[in-house]
């Protein structure tokens, strides 16, 4: 694995502009010059001048950084770099991806199958996360995909399978040299995005994915998931009188989805239908996100509470909170998770207005949140594509890409291709 592949914060070098003019600006209010590998707060920065020295980035460069992203970016070189990414002045033409990466939903028997067999990078990627996998599901997610098991629609299985390929995905872009610079997770896909934002190894995500997905599975039976046309205040209205039903997921201004038990779902679609909103039943096996997960959050934060966790080395927005987090993911904040609603519409914005990207890649099996970007985006040139678009996708279709991103050689990604 290459070197920015395993760190995230790996990066070409800082352009000359920007690592000269915040070196000065260090130096003035530190009283010294800083070497470029050296901790600010070594050098005697506090909360004051780092607040100071945010608003003079924000004056000269507009709006490239959060104010907690000088301690998140905490030397001149790290800093430099992250400005120099961020710069959509300097040319129209750099490439600066994002990447989004799908929920529970998108798996489907023999996810990726063309691509294992045929990229010898995306291999090796799958089967390093299987490997981590294995202690806690006992056989191999990459024989389930293989194989076309239909268990891979029981959640045990789904939870894994999807963190595994979702992970692998991402690796083989960032071999591919396509390094995003910010990422952000719809459901069970803020694992693989905390992992490749550094906030989560490769084992501790693997054993939490596990254990959540098999303490969800043997939950009771009858909850149900419905996704609607109604705004986010319209369906709270709805479902203010059922209890055993919640809001699970904001994916747009009209698409919310909603989350609980059978009965009360039927009750609110009746509803939904003589308002003249329209709704669709979700094949799930359970109502997640909902009322109906609070049985297993005591076992899961006890597996949690010991998860040593980290603060994202990349931006990482949060569809928890539906924003940029800097703070670490330490173990309360996957089991609040469980049962937040899924704020994918505010955290996608957010990411749009926040970091400019070129090009925003959906990292799944299948396309699932593309069409929700693409009405979201306010910039006729923004690029929203999935690395996979359905069961055929193979390494041809990774090649075209990674071409799209301006990454290369396939040589090293493509094996027979």
């Amino acid at each position: 694995m290459s070197a920015s592949a395993q760190d995230p914060s790996h990066s070409a070098p800082p352009a000359d502009a920007h690592h000269e003019w915040l070196s000065e600006r260090l130096a003035h209010y530190l009283g010294r010059p800083v070497p470029g590998d050296a901790p600010f707060a070594d050098y005697g920065l506090d909360s004051v001048a780092a607040l100071s020295l945010y608003g003079d980035i924000e004056e000269e460069f507009g709006p490239l950084i959060e104010p907690g992203e000088v301690w998140t970016y905490p030397t001149l070189d790290a800093l430099a770099r992250c400005m120099a990414d961020r710069d959509t002045r300097r040319d129209g033409t750099s490439v600066r991806a994002a990447f989004v990466f799908t929920g529970q939903g998108s798996q489907h028997e023999g996810m990726t199958t063309g691509l294992y067999l045929h990229s010898t990078g995306y291999r090796s990627h799958l089967d390093e996360a299987a490997e981590e996998l294995r202690p806690y599901t006992k056989e191999s997610v990459v024989d389930l995909i293989l194989s076309g098991d239909p268990r891979i629609h029981l959640t045990g299985f789904t939870q894994p399978a999807l963190f595994a390929v979702e992970y692998a995905l991402a690796r083989t872009l960032q071999d591919a040299g396509v390094q995003p610079v910010a990422v952000l997770g719809h459901g069970i896909g803020e694992f693989a995005a905390a992992t490749v934002a550094g906030a989560l190894t490769l084992a501790d995500a693997a054993k939490l994915v596990a254990l959540r997905g098999a303490f969800m599975q043997y939950l009771p039976v009858g909850g149900g998931m419905t996704a609607t046309c109604a705004a986010p205040f319209e369906a709270s209205e709805l479902i203010a009188d059922e209890p055993e039903v919640g809001i699970a997921a904001i994916n747009a201004a009209r698409a919310t989805v909603l989350s609980g038990s059978v009965e009360a779902l039927t009750r609110v679609e009746a509803r939904l239908a003589q308002q003249g909103l329209r709704s669709r039943r979700l094949t799930v096996t359970h109502a997640f996100h909902s009322p109906l997960m609070q049985p297993m959050l005591a076992k899961f934060a006890s597996v949690v509470r010991r998860l040593p966790g980290g603060a994202p080395r990349l931006p990482f927005y949060s569809t928890v909170h539906g924003r940029l987090v800097n703070e670490p993911l330490y173990g309360p904040y996957w089991t609040e998770q469980i049962t937040a609603p899924v704020r994918f519409a505010d955290a996608a914005r957010a990411l749009l207005g926040q970091q400019s990207p070129t090009h925003v890649v959906e990292i799944g099996p299948r396309v699932v949140l593309t069409p929700f970007l693409n009405r979201m985006g306010s910039d006729a040139a923004l690029r929203c594509f999935p690395v996979c678009r359905g069961p055929q996708s193979d390494a041809v279709d990774l090649a075209g890409v990674i071409s799209a991103l301006d990454a290369g050689p396939l040589a090293a990604v493509l094996a027979g291709a």
